[in-house]
């Protein structure tokens, strides 16, 4: 049972927030949330949505639902927590995670997570901190995936708040400051938990990296005492392991396209289109594993002779975290020794296991080449 929790402005806004407005990228308050609802029911894909969720459901039964919905608490228990479970229970073999019992449910963590599917990293931990009486977090959410209308508003009423990524130097300069304003904000003036990525965009190649503009501009926010920067924000390194990687077709024609030219160009809402695949696609064993949150080691890293050391020793330990929480399965072992053509690692699966991973593999490539990739 999901703890309740309420969404609305908080009566005592912190002096780092106070010069900034956060209108255009905050998520919806509850007193708005019911009229959202009304104008999303106007939209044709709310109907398809509630369908495909929902076999059998009639049109009015989807419009009352929707009328019926007062707040985000309703809207997260009623509609989101059914979806994703049902996107588990349909391309998985079982999520599981651990490390939650380091976590206290009446504190707020900035999440910094490994980054490998579009939708499903972010709301697979929304579903764990439900299970565990724990409030849902709020979601970064790339400007690059929201358009005006049915999108945008789904994504705000499932708490998500928008990461603007384009503009001049000077623009995005303000912008990291804003977003820095709004994530301390939102920890400490409303008590609620941010889902964030360790780097911009998925990581494509499994090898996972937080990039230091993003403790950069966290540190916007917090003064020059690096250790109450970064304690008051209380990070949780956030590990995300899937047995088959979701969208691992389109990633590695990415990487392969991005190796012929010196820039990767996406199509029009090529993210977006990644979203159904992600969804779909069997994903074999699912585990999130939550690390303890970071504060005695900033005492540590503190003691470093500049402010850019100590970024890169705070990202330094993000990665080591982060990658060892990370779960192996079966196929990461297979992997290794394949690319090795060696058997280091042969007690830790299968013949079978090896075969059916070779065959899974074969079947990719051969869709690769079929699509003139190699």
């Amino acid at each position: 049972m999901m703890k309740k929790f309420t969404v609305e402005k908080p009566s005592h806004i912190s002096d780092f927030a106070k010069d900034f407005s956060f209108e255009e990228l905050r998520p919806f308050y509850d007193s708005e949330s019911n009229a959202i609802m009304h104008e999303m029911t106007k939209d044709p894909l709310y109907l398809q949505l509630v369908s495909y969720l929902w076999p059998g459901i009639t049109k009015e039964e989807a419009i009352a639902k929707a009328h019926n919905t007062k707040n985000i608490y309703d809207f997260q228990t009623g509609y989101m927590s059914y979806a994703i479970w049902s996107i588990v229970k349909n391309s998985s073999t079982g999520l599981s995670w651990s490390g939650i019992e380091n976590l206290d449910s009446n504190k707020a963590y900035l999440f910094i997570a490994n980054h490998r599917d579009i939708l499903l990293d972010s709301a697979l931990l929304q579903i764990i901190l439900e299970k565990e009486n724990f409030a849902t977090s709020e979601i970064t959410f790339g400007s690059n995936l929201k358009e005006q209308g049915f999108i945008t508003n789904f994504g705000r009423m499932n708490r998500m708040f928008t990461v603007k990524r384009e503009g001049t130097a000077k623009e995005l300069y303000d912008i990291s400051r804003q977003l820095s304003a709004y994530i301390r904000h939102t920890l400490i003036d409303k008590n609620s938990s941010v889902w964030i990525a360790q780097r911009n965009g998925r990581t494509k190649d499994g090898y996972d990296q937080t990039q230091t503009g993003l403790l950069k501009m966290l540190a916007m926010s917090g003064g020059k005492d690096f250790v109450q920067c970064f304690s008051e924000l209380n990070i949780v390194p956030l590990s995300i392991s899937y047995e088959y990687e979701p969208c691992d077709f389109l990633k590695v024609q990415e990487l392969y396209l991005s190796s012929l030219h010196s820039k990767y160009i996406k199509a029009p809402g090529e993210d977006l289109n990644s979203i159904i695949p992600g969804i779909k696609q069997p994903k074999g064993k699912i585990h999130l594993t939550f690390g303890k949150p970071i504060k005695e080691e900033l005492i540590e890293i503190n003691k470093s002779i500049n402010d850019n050391e100590k970024i890169k020793q705070l990202a330094a330990l993000l990665d080591n975290r982060i990658n060892n929480d990370y779960k192996l399965n079966a196929v990461n072992y297979i992997a290794y020794d394949l690319s090795r053509n060696n058997n280091v690692f042969a007690t830790n699966y299968t013949e079978l296991e090896k075969q059916n991973f070779v065959s899974y593999v074969s079947e990719k490539l051969l869709l690769l080449a079929e699509n003139r990739m190699f």
